[in-house]
Parts: structure tokens; C-alpha cells; sequence
């Protein structure tokens, strides 16, 4: 693709420039499913699990998988910690903002908050209040996160678990990726 805009400052931007524009998001976005899957697959290298981070998200998805759930809670499963590769402090915010477009509010919010929901686990062992995420106790999917970390997250560590590969998943992830459900900002 070649061309290139005529301003050096989006306000003097012409239409034509943001017709321009707007063929390379084209594109940008349409790879956009391509750098998802290369992020989980950068996930697969030893960080003291007995399993990757990324047989992790396999693991997780095919619980979800096999339980029945939506192909977008599916995917939402799989890339729920994607986020720890460009932000592992906020990994849950990062993987939220980044399915933003392609899923519900629901979704969006379980995902946004299960690294607070899954602390229930692990918290009181750094010293934290495991029940910290008791805050959202009257939010109406309280109880879906707590069911998304207690039925997917916190139980897919496991190395014997018959787990779906990631060729497995990767057409749902294609659909869900495949257009934004909202406009991208």
C-alpha cells in the first residue's frame, strides 16, 4: 500500500487524508486476529507453572468450550490473560480494552475484573484481602466472575488436563476478531 497524508497535524487533515487513513486501518485491523494469536502464542514459555501461560488459556478456553458456553465467552476465556504480554500489572484491564469492540458489556466485565476476582486464591498469601473483590458483591455478573475464576481460571493448571490446541480455537478467533461490534476510537 503506498500513500501518505498531507498534514502534520490531524486538524489540517483533509478528507481525502482520512479516506487514506482509513484504508490502513482497514488493514490494521483485519491483522488484528493474526497479532492476537502471536500474542498467545508468546505465552508459551515456563513462568513457574507447572503448565504455560499459554496451555493456560488452552486449558481455560476448553473448559469453557466443553461447558457450553458462547463462542465469544469461548475466545474471551482463551485471551482473558493475553494482557500479561503488553501489561502484566494490569493484565485483565489490558485484555478487557482489547475485546472491548468484539464482545458484550457482560463479557467485557468479567474479563475486565476476574485478576480481582481470582485474588480470592491466592491474596492472603502477600498479605492482601482475598475478599477484596466482595466491592462489586451487588453487581449484577458478581457471580458469573466469581463462576468465570472458579470454573475456568484458577482450575486450568493442570498438566494432565486433555487440552484443546490452539488450532482448535483459532477460527473462533477469527470470527469474534473479524469486525468490531462497536466503532474503534
Amino acid at each position: 500500500m503506498n500513500g501518505t497524508v498531507t498534514f502534520t497535524q490531524m486538524s489540517d487533515g483533509t478528507g481525502e487524508d482520512y479516506a487514506l487513513l482509513s484504508v490502513y486501518e482497514a488493514e490494521e485491523l483485519s491483522r488484528f486476529p493474526d497479532r492476537v494469536l502471536d500474542w498467545l502464542r508468546s505465552m508459551d514459555d515456563h513462568t513457574g507453572y507447572q503448565i504455560t501461560r499459554l496451555g493456560h488459556s488452552l486449558q481455560a478456553a476448553t473448559r469453557a468450550h466443553r461447558a457450553g458456553e458462547s463462542e465469544e465467552m469461548v475466545v474471551a476465556v482463551l485471551l482473558h490473560d493475553v494482557g500479561d504480554v503488553l501489561s502484566p500489572a494490569n493484565h485483565s484491564e489490558v485484555a478487557a480494552a482489547m475485546l472491548r469492540p468484539y464482545v458484550s458489556e457482560d463479557t467485557y466485565w468479567i474479563i475486565k475484573h476476574h485478576g480481582l476476582f481470582q485474588e480470592k486464591y491466592y491474596a492472603h498469601h502477600y498479605g492482601r484481602d482475598p475478599d477484596a473483590r466482595d466491592i462489586h458483591r451487588d453487581h449484577p455478573l458478581y457471580q458469573r466472575t466469581v463462576a468465570f475464576c472458579e470454573d475456568y481460571d484458577q482450575v486450568s493448571f493442570d498438566p494432565d488436563y486433555p487440552t484443546e490446541s490452539l488450532e482448535f480455537f483459532e477460527p473462533m478467533v477469527r470470527r469474534l476478531l473479524a469486525a468490531p461490534r462497536t466503532p474503534v476510537t
